[in-house]
């Protein structure tokens, strides 16, 4: 049994990628590996092979380690749906919503579970590579916490902490969370990453050294920049791309950023085609008349997000691209939203309320509490696809006897208008599919060029656990997470 644990000087330093690539890099070495993240925080969630649901990275760190994702992965997943709320998930099911207030509380007696989760994964497998949240800097979350130091004392799981240098005081983020930490939980910490380097490492010499000099903690290497990483699926609503480029030859598939947006990578796979142009569109910013395709993507609270629709005046760009014959495409809450009312008797996503949608599809949605989580597999457009499900809520109505796709085990799914311009679909990871992403591009007249996307991420990932391979210590870490 083994285990190590990485966390970081803040957030969005680079952790789950970094353990991405040492799981592919342990598994070349021919270990048997698990990844684990005690508590994540995202509204990118996978669907499991038990059926539950984990946040993305996970699940990526699951095809990673060459293993399918588990529940006990991520035992403990938020999904915000306001400001102050958030779904709570437990081993990968729906166990109630929280108010920021509630959940320090809450989560004090997660931690026995959490560790638990932890304790059956380390039994499986060679070596278990932990990924913390934020920063275990954050002391003022201290007290009750499962997701950094909390876990890493209660499961006894050696700490290795991970600095980016791309943006700048890396010294003084690694040296600066020794000083803050309390000293139990300092020597949980055996040392240190350096992440994100560009350039010639060599130029760093003396900060590295500064860095084992004054936190006493040694350093297992510096990662360069990793430029495959902009090929692996992204968890975080943070690394939407808000700018686009402008080009008369490609087909424009437009996104709103939606205030609770979920499972955006749903559209990553067509950022690979030659003839595809992918933009994001922020609040406040109009749908470009000249886009080919508007995508309406999933939702942690629709009916609020619906709202958010009307008030960004996104509903009337929508219709008006409908009028000039602009396809729309909505997935999960997306799909809810195209329908001529979306209801929420029984408050599930808040008080209980019904709002109008956008009428582009003669079907109505009534959210219950049940959530649907299966990994499906179909054909649409005339071409074969898998995908999952992770929606609440049923949607009935004339135009579901259209239906988008015909799933493997008999069962309808979406709908589609009756020149098929508009599709709703409850069907998530579409594009992976690389026949029906062909497909669809056709009915925009583009021609896909990219290769299979699963092969992609793998090689991506690949050529990430090429680069830790090279530039860290692994014999050195391999060594620190088998220490008694």
């Amino acid at each position: 049994m083994a285990g190590l644990m990485l966390q970081g000087t803040g957030s969005d330093v680079g952790k789950s990628t970094l353990v991405a690539g040492l799981c592919r890099a342990l598994v070349n070495r021919g270990l048997s590996v698990r990844p684990f993240k005690p508590q994540n925080m995202s509204n990118n969630a996978a669907v499991t092979a038990d059926g539950g649901e984990i946040g993305r990275a996970q699940a990526l760190q699951a095809i990673a380690a060459r293993v399918a994702p588990h529940t006990d992965m991520n035992p403990v997943l938020l999904k915000p749906q306001a400001d102050r709320a958030a779904q709570l998930v437990v081993h990968g099911r729906v166990r109630g919503t929280l108010g920021s207030a509630d959940f320090r509380e809450a989560r004090r007696p997660l931690l026995p579970e959490v560790v638990a989760s932890y304790r059956r994964l380390e039994a499986q497998c060679d070596l278990v590579v932990v990924e913390g949240a934020g920063s275990p800097a954050e002391i003022n979350l201290r007290e009750g916490d499962i997701a950094n130091m909390g876990f890493a004392r209660a499961a006894e799981v050696p700490v290795v902490l991970v600095g980016d240098i791309d943006r700048g005081g890396v010294i003084a983020a690694i040296v600066g969370t020794r000083a803050v930490l309390d000293p139990d939980d300092a020597a949980m910490i055996r040392g240190f990453v350096v992440n994100k380097f560009r350039g010639d490492p060599a130029l760093f010499a003396d900060g590295y050294a500064a860095i084992e000099t004054l936190s006493g903690w040694r350093g297992f290497g510096i990662l360069p920049w990793l430029a495959a990483a902009r090929r692996l699926p992204s968890e975080d609503a943070v690394v939407l791309e808000q700018g686009r480029k402008v080009s008369a030859t490609r087909k424009l598939v437009v996104c709103p950023i939606l205030p609770r947006i979920a499972n955006f990578d749903d559209l990553d796979p067509l950022k690979l085609e030659q003839d595809i142009e992918v933009a994001f569109v922020p609040p406040g910013a109009p749908i470009p008349a000249e886009a080919a395709l508007v995508v309406l993507p999933g939702s942690k609270a629709t009916i609020a997000d619906m709202g958010a629709v009307r008030e960004f005046g996104w509903d009337i760009d929508i219709l008006a691209h409908r009028r000039r014959g602009g396809a729309v495409l909505g997935i999960c809450g997306g799909y809810q939203m195209l329908g001529r009312r979306i209801a929420d008797p029984l408050g599930i996503e808040g008080a209980p309320s019904a709002v109008a949608g956008l009428g582009l599809l003669d079907v109505e949605t009534t959210l219950g509490p049940q959530k649907a989580l299966r990994r499906v597999g179909g054909r649409a457009l005339g071409a074969a696809f898998s995908g999952y499900e992770m929606h609440m809520g049923a949607t009935t109505g004339p135009d579901t006897a259209r239906p988008f796709a015909l799933l493997d085990d008999g069962a309808l799914d979406g709908a589609a208008g009756p020149d098929g311009g508009v599709i709703g679909t409850y069907c998530h990871g579409l594009f992976a599919s690389t026949d029906l992403r062909a497909a669809l591009l056709a009915r925009l007249g583009a021609t896909s060029g990219s290769d299979d996307y699963g092969a992609g991420v793998e090689a991506a990932l690949d050529a990430i656990a090429e680069e830790v391979e090279r530039r860290l210590d692994i014999d050195g870490l391999v060594a620190l997470a088998r220490k008694p």
